[in-house]
């Protein structure tokens, strides 16, 4: 059994990799400030033993490490992560994906975790190249509209790497694409949590 930290839990992909993780007998504890997370996507776990919801804003959670307490793996998915949020809320974005990070990648070296921070498609920008590949830069706007994301996230991945070479923390990075997936009970082979657990 791991202690598993989950940042953003309480969105989409957080809340069925905390149904996922629960099933393998892991222990979780979730941080979501539910500025696009979904409380009623936890509602079921409110009396489960194993999890610990921590209502906290990522980007703000400075003494994470000693709220959380020890864990073995920390699951950044902490973002605004559709066009309509994070257009809505820009500057959350960029903290969340760049202070928030810091904050969460803190918490994987202070325990000697296994990080994982979900990234996305949207680093490549507009790509000139279809598929990309993992080495292709990208054709990127940092002005624009979508930039609070796209950029945000690009910093996210390079605080990682970072974060790997400067202290040896053990990251993986997973961009996401177009991922979509079932209301609360339901099932679908559009994206599997367990994915993200195996490795």
């Amino acid at each position: 059994m791991m202690r598993i930290l989950i940042t953003g839990g309480a969105g989409m992909i957080g809340s069925h990799l905390v149904d996922a993780l629960l099933d393998d007998g892991h222990e979780i504890v979730v941080v979501d400030n539910f500025l696009t997370g979904r409380r009623q996507n936890l509602a079921h776990l409110a009396v489960a033993p194993r999890v610990q919801v921590v209502e906290a804003d990522i980007s703000n959670a400075s003494h994470l490490p000693e709220i959380v307490g020890p864990v073995d793996r920390v699951y950044h998915l902490a973002s605004p992560a559709s066009p309509i949020d994070y257009a809505r809320h820009p500057l959350e974005t960029l903290m969340t994906n760049a202070v928030g990070t810091r904050n969460a990648l803190d918490v994987a070296r202070r325990w000697r975790a296994r990080f994982l921070v979900t990234s996305t498609s949207e680093i490549y920008g507009d790509p000139e190249q279809h598929p990309q590949p993992e080495t292709y830069c990208g054709n990127v706007n940092s002005l624009g509209p979508r930039s609070c994301y796209d950029e945000g996230k690009r910093f996210a991945e390079s605080l990682a790497m970072t974060s790997w070479r400067c202290y040896a923390v053990d990251v993986r990075i997973a961009r996401l694409f177009n991922t979509y997936g079932p209301a609360r009970g339901a099932t679908t082979g559009a994206w599997s949590p367990r994915l993200a657990c195996r490795r």
